[in-house]
């Protein structure tokens, strides 16, 4: 990638320089769904790693508590975090409505309609139905925006309530499906630097057609330029020869849940799956490990509650060897607790 437009990719991302809470916002809002930290996420707040120059965390917690962050399912039927603004927004990406409900969604559904706001034990005392018959039917619900789950804190105890309850004023079709898509490319646009379809694709989990689409009209009304395969916004090519080379990072470890992994997800396995998985010890991606503003690295082992086991450290290239110090120690960051085994191979 041009290293103009890298440093500007990192800059935008606050990579370089974090962000303070007067500009955190406008940054969470570009890089919505917001997520929680892969693994040990649940419960958690989302956060933007390695962004914020402040606790984002409790920030995030705040809002969340004073519902100024909703949740719901959105790219893939995944869950994130979005601020309530975006609701329309994010329900023309992604609203799955039910043309037909089956017997466990209508009970469940009518129930909430006749009883307000319930939790799923609630649901299981009322219905009788088991709750690995009760989640799915919820889900379906939610992913339709029929209904709301309302996790304001870290607890497992959530109430369900009808979505028009929760947001009254809120109009599910009030932005049509192409402009919603052409919204969130901007956004992308701008915090990426340069981004592909399939980038685009990765992240929002939308057919790359409608994202060639979107890019195709965005070019059209002056907004994207096309550029080694891929876009950038118009501005930013007009300023190109004049960008300065910036500084990238230092040495980085991310986890699989960030926007950059997420954005770069289609890339990343296809670099890096060869390098693990034949390995003859549990090889489950981990961390991402950002070198000179690009992902080098990978640790793999074994998920757990408490200290990952780490059992390697890929990389693609010898050269990183030169990085193995700094690379350890992004690593040992994330996850202090654990034990490194091996570096490329190697016992560490």
């Amino acid at each position: 990638m041009n290293r103009k437009l890298l440093g500007l990719r990192m800059q935008r991302q606050q990579l370089l320089e974090t962000v303070d809470e007067e500009g955190y916002d406008a940054l969470y809002r570009d890089m919505q769904p917001g997520l929680n930290l892969y693994w040990h996420g649940f419960g958690q707040p989302p956060e933007l790693t390695f962004r914020a120059g402040f606790d984002d965390i409790a920030y995030n917690r705040e809002r969340l508590a004073n519902r100024t962050l909703v949740k719901g399912r959105f790219s893939g039927g995944n869950l994130g975090w979005i601020v309530p603004e975006d609701l329309p927004l994010f329900a023309a990406l992604y609203r799955k409505p039910l043309v037909q409900l089956d017997d466990v969604q209508a009970t469940v559904l009518t129930l909430i309609e006749r009883l307000g706001p319930l939790n799923i034990q609630q649901i299981k005392e009322e219905t009788g139905y088991l709750v690995k018959e009760i989640t799915p039917a919820l889900h379906k619900l939610q992913a339709a925006f029929v209904l709301y789950e309302d996790q304001f804190d870290g607890e497992w105890d959530r109430a369900w309530y009808r979505f028009e309850e929760m947001f009254p004023d809120c109009d599910l079709d009030s932005i049509p499906r192409e402009e919603a898509i052409d919204t969130v490319l901007q956004r992308f646009a701008y915090r990426m630097a340069w981004f592909d379809t399939k980038m685009a694709k990765s992240f929002y989990k939308l057919p790359e057609k409608e994202i060639k689409q979107s890019c195709a009209r965005l070019m059209d009304q002056g907004v994207l330029c096309a550029l080694d395969g891929g876009f950038l916004l118009a501005k930013d090519a007009e300023g190109l020869a004049d960008l300065p080379e910036l500084p990238l990072p230092p040495v980085r470890a991310f986890h699989r849940n960030d926007f950059l992994v997420r954005a770069l997800e289609h890339e990343l396995k296809a670099r890096f799956e060869p390098l693990y998985s034949k390995l003859p010890y549990d090889h489950d991606p981990q961390y991402y490990v950002m070198v000179e503003g690009e992902f080098r690295a990978l640790s793999v082992g074994h998920f757990r509650y408490g200290p990952y086991e780490i059992h390697d450290i890929v990389g693609d290239s010898p050269s990183l060897w030169a990085h193995k110090d700094a690379i350890l120690a992004a690593v040992q960051r994330e996850n202090p607790s654990a034990t490194i085994q091996r570096f490329m191979g190697e016992m560490a």
